[in-house]
């Protein structure tokens, strides 16, 4: 994975992506597996971007986004590092009244598998890697940056930062939620800031955890306590934590010395795992909404934080990328098969279509959701316990939820079907 030899000036492939990480770097696997020369231009050393100090975040894995992993391969090196979700309890603060999803009511696996977001991006790097030592349709260029894309009637060219060019026929931006590439085509966006920031850590408790993800709703936001492997020594005894806070407090939150921050976290944690220690660095994100108005122009696709981005309240964002990886797969690949131009608008209106109502509808729920817990106001806190408490006793609704969140509901690209 070096950048490209200075006497190679121009090559070219059938796709260029643009943004190697999460979700372009799978999008880059799956289309190279299906038959397509991909090159692919990511800003991010590969050792920074895999390093424990990079962002500190795990991401929930849907049972459907493992099965596209697994499908192309990016799975098997992965695995040794996720823990399976087999159960998720929702609390609204202190209330006796909570929602419990458990695996066992679907009959399907687990609900889902959590994943620190720098073992992913290993996982993608090695399978992108896998591609390179074989047939050779992933060209990976890292440290890199597009610094002009130019879209004509026939074709894109991409001109990088070391003046070498790559042409293809169609362009896709996976360069996250500050995407330039869709800045540069002059695609707009919906936004809005939380009054939010999450507070992210990882802490190790004296009980194991028994893959169980807890999220309790406090007046400031969702604090959840996420299943991480522990260690040979302490198996199950490591938890991802998303404390959601005040933005005027979260980072004085995390601006306090190791014991004090550590008191206040475990305020919020409770005492049910036994006691608990803060391992590695602790981070603070700012949340927010964003969608563009557009997820296609001209030879052009928005992939997953750069089309949407949402609240991780769900744990549906990057899944909801994954999703857009395999419809858009789906969609090239019967496109080629007839014989129609991979970047024409036809077909990437099919694609747009595909996902625009889904993708629309998860910032929907997520906002929503983010609204109704967000707050301390005595009768909606009411109303929700009791919603909470209603739908815990009604089996074929839980059971549908549960799928819904698993993945494997609606019209399913062939990649997340088994």
């Amino acid at each position: 994975m070096s950048n490209k030899p200075s006497n190679l000036r121009t090559t070219h492939a059938d796709i260029l992506i643009v943004g190697g990480g999460l979700v372009g770097g799978v999008a880059a696997r799956a289309l190279g597996n299906a038959g397509f020369s991909v090159a692919v231009v990511d800003g991010e050393d590969p050792k920074t971007a895999t390093a424990a100090g990079f962002d500190g975040r795990a991401s929930a894995i849907a049972a459907a986004s493992e099965r596209l992993l697994d499908a192309i391969g990016v799975w098997p090196h992965l695995a040794p590092d996720v823990c399976p979700i087999l159960d998720i309890r929702v609390a609204d603060g202190q209330s006796p009244m909570f929602l419990h999803y458990d695996h066992d009511d679907v009959g399907l696996g687990p609900l889902g598998y959590l994943a620190e977001n720098r073992h992913i991006r290993r996982a993608v790097l090695a399978s992108l890697a896998d591609d390179l030592t074989g047939s050779g349709k992933i060209d990976f260029r890292a440290p890199m940056r597009v610094n002009d894309l130019t879209r004509s009637a026939t074709g894109v060219t991409a001109t990088l930062s070391d003046g070498s060019e790559i042409t293809g026929s169609l362009a896709i931006a996976a360069d996250g939620r500050g995407s330039r590439i869709r800045e540069a085509a002059g695609i707009n966006t919906t936004s809005w800031r939380y009054p939010q920031e999450a507070i992210v850590c990882t802490v190790e408790h004296e009980f194991p955890h028994a893959n169980v993800a807890h999220e309790h709703f406090l007046p400031a936001g969702p604090f959840a306590i996420l299943p991480l492997g522990g260690t040979p020594e302490k198996p199950g005894c490591r938890s991802s934590i998303v404390w959601t806070e005040r933005a005027e407090h979260a980072r004085q939150f995390v601006a306090l010395d190791d014991d004090a921050f550590l008191t206040e976290l475990a305020r919020r944690f409770g005492d049910f795992m036994g006691e608990i220690k803060v391992i590695g660095p602790r981070f603070c994100h700012p949340l927010g909404l964003q969608f563009a108005e557009t997820s296609i122009t001209d030879r052009l696709v928005l992939i997953g934080d750069a089309d949407h981005g949402m609240h991780p309240i769900a744990g549906q964002g990057l899944n909801m990328g994954y999703r857009d990886v395999a419809a858009l797969v789906d969609t090239l690949t019967e496109a080629r098969t007839v014989g129609l131009d991979i970047g024409s608008s036809a077909v990437l209106e099919r694609y747009k279509r595909w996902r625009r109502f889904d993708n629309t509808l998860m910032l929907a729920v997520t906002d929503g959701l983010n609204r109704l817990f967000s707050n301390d106001i005595a009768p909606i806190r009411m109303a929700r316990d009791m919603g909470l408490a209603a739908v815990d006793k009604m089996p074929p609704l839980k059971k549908m939820l549960m799928r819904s969140a698993m993945g494997i509901m609606g019209d399913l690209p062939s990649l997340m079907r088994r």
